[in-house]
C-alpha cells in the first residue's frame, strides 16, 4: 500500500512532475534547454496542496493510484480530471506515477478546481488490468477499441464517485482532460457521461499507434470514435499537432470527421509541429494554455475572475557552475518531486529528470540526460535529489 503524501507550500513543500514514461522522461530536461518557465513565488496565505492515496475503483485490487492537487480554501469547487497516456513499452507502462502531471494540475488548480490525476488499473501502482487488453490491435483477444475506451473512461467514473465523497469538491461541475489512450478515453467519458460533466479535453487522443506514423488497426478506431459520437453531446476540445508521430493529421482528421458524422460535438484544433513529435505537446502548458483558457471562457467553465497564485519554490541555492539556463531549470526543478534528481559537471553542463516512478530511476535519467550534453571537461554527478537531499 502506498502511504499518504501530503505536501504544502512550506519550505519543504514541493510538487512533483513526471515527464510521460519512457523516452519523453528521458528528454524531460536536459542541457539544450528545459521548456518550462520557473515558477513564481506563491503570495502569502496560499496553501496548496498535493496529496497521494489509492483511490476505490471496481476491479482494480488496492485501488488506483492517484494525487489530488488544489488551494487550499474554504467551501466546494468543481472538479478536474487528469490521466495519462500508454507507452509502447510494457515495463514504462508499469512506471507510470500520478506525478506526471504536476504543471497541467497546477494549471487547472491555479482556476479553482480541485484536480485529480488517476493512473489507470494495471499502470504504475494502480491494481487491475490494463485497459488495452479488452480489444483493439490484439484481435486474437477479441473485443474492439470501443470496449477498451469503454474500460479506460471506467476508471475516470469511478474519480467521479469517489471525488463525490470529498468535501471540498463540488461534482456539479466536471471537467477532464487527458492524453493519448487518456484522451480517447475522455471520447468515450462523453459517451456515456457521470451528471456533472461539462467538458472533455482530447489531447492527441488515440488507440494503436506505434510512434511511426502506423497505426495497428486503423479502420478500428475509427470506428470506435464513430461508435462514440452516436452518444456523445458533451462539448469536446481536441488538440492534435502537425508532427504526431502516433496519430499523424490524415488520421486525426479521420477521427474528427468520424466523431461528427455520428453527432458529436468536438472542436478540432491542429496545433504547428512540437518539438520531436507533437504526441507530447501536452507537456507544452504555456504553448496550449490560450487555447484551453478560450475554450474553457467560452463554455463558463472558468470558476474565478483571477488565476490563483502559483505554489512557492523552496529558497535552496544553486549548484556552482551553472549558466542562465542552467540557473532557469534548477529553479524549476526545486518545486518538483518527490521521485526526482539534478546532475551537472560544475562546468555548466547539465540534466535533470523530475518526478520518476522511483529515485534510482531519477538518477539514471538525470545523469544521462547530463552526459547527453557533455561535450568535454569534468563527468556528471547528482547534486541535488527529491527533497533537495
Amino acid at each position: 500500500m502506498l502511504a499518504l503524501l501530503m505536501l504544502a507550500s512550506s519550505p519543504r513543500g514541493l510538487f512533483a512532475q513526471t515527464q510521460a514514461a519512457g523516452g519523453a522522461a528521458a528528454a524531460a530536461a536536459n542541457a539544450a534547454g528545459a521548456q518550462s518557465q520557473p515558477a513564481a513565488q506563491a503570495q502569502s496565505g496560499a496553501k496548496w496542496i498535493a496529496r497521494e492515496l489509492l483511490m476505490p475503483a471496481p476491479g482494480s485490487p488496492g485501488g488506483l493510484d492517484v494525487v489530488e492537487v488544489e488551494v487550499d480554501r474554504p467551501g466546494k469547487h468543481p472538479l478536474a480530471l487528469i490521466t495519462h497516456g500508454t507507452a509502447s513499452d510494457p515495463i514504462e507502462r508499469g512506471q507510470v506515477t500520478p506525478w506526471s502531471f504536476m504543471p497541467q494540475a497546477i494549471w487547472f488548480a491555479r482556476r479553482g478546481y480541485v484536480v485529480l490525476v488517476v493512473v489507470r488499473k494495471g499502470y504504475g501502482h494502480s491494481g487491475g488490468v490494463q485497459d488495452g487488453v479488452h480489444g483493439g490491435c490484439q484481435k486474437s483477444w477479441g473485443g474492439s477499441f470501443t470496449d477498451s475506451g469503454e474500460e479506460s473512461a471506467d476508471d475516470l467514473r469511478a474519480a467521479v464517485k469517489f471525488a463525490a465523497t470529498l468535501p471540498e469538491v463540488d461534482t456539479g461541475t466536471i471537467v477532464s482532460a487527458g492524453v493519448s489512450t487518456g484522451g480517447f478515453a475522455q471520447v468515450a467519458l462523453t459517451a456515456h457521461p457521470p451528471p456533472g460533466l461539462k467538458a472533455a479535453i482530447s489531447f492527441a487522443g488515440g488507440r494503436g499507434g506505434d510512434g511511426n506514423l502506423h497505426n495497428c488497426n486503423e479502420s478500428g478506431i475509427v470506428a470506435a470514435f464513430h461508435d462514440f459520437g452516436k452518444k456523445s453531446r458533451v462539448p469536446m476540445l481536441w488538440i492534435y499537432a502537425e508532427n504526431d508521430h502516433w496519430f499523424p493529421p490524415e488520421l486525426s482528421r479521420k477521427f474528427d470527421a468520424a466523431f461528427r458524422q455520428a453527432g458529436g460535438d468536438d472542436q478540432f484544433v491542429m496545433v504547428p509541429p512540437y518539438s520531436d513529435d507533437g504526441h507530447h505537446f501536452f507537456q507544452d502548458v504555456n504553448g496550449w494554455s490560450p487555447i484551453m483558457d478560450g475554450f474553457l471562457k467560452e463554455k463558463g467553465l472558468l470558476p474565478l475572475p483571477d488565476l490563483l497564485p502559483e505554489p512557492a519554490v523552496p529558497n535552496v541555492p544553486p549548484p556552482a557552475g551553472l549558466g542562465e539556463r542552467g540557473l532557469a531549470a534548477f529553479h524549476n526543478f526545486l518545486m518538483y518531486g518527490p521521485q526526482k534528481a539534478f546532475a551537472t559537471n560544475g562546468q555548466g553542463t547539465y540534466g535533470m529528470a523530475v518526478g520518476m516512478f522511483d529515485q534510482e530511476l531519477a538518477d539514471q535519467h538525470a545523469l544521462a540526460n547530463c552526459a547527453k550534453a557533455l561535450t568535454g571537461g569534468a563527468a556528471c554527478t547528482i547534486v541535488s535529489r527529491g527533497l533537495h537531499k
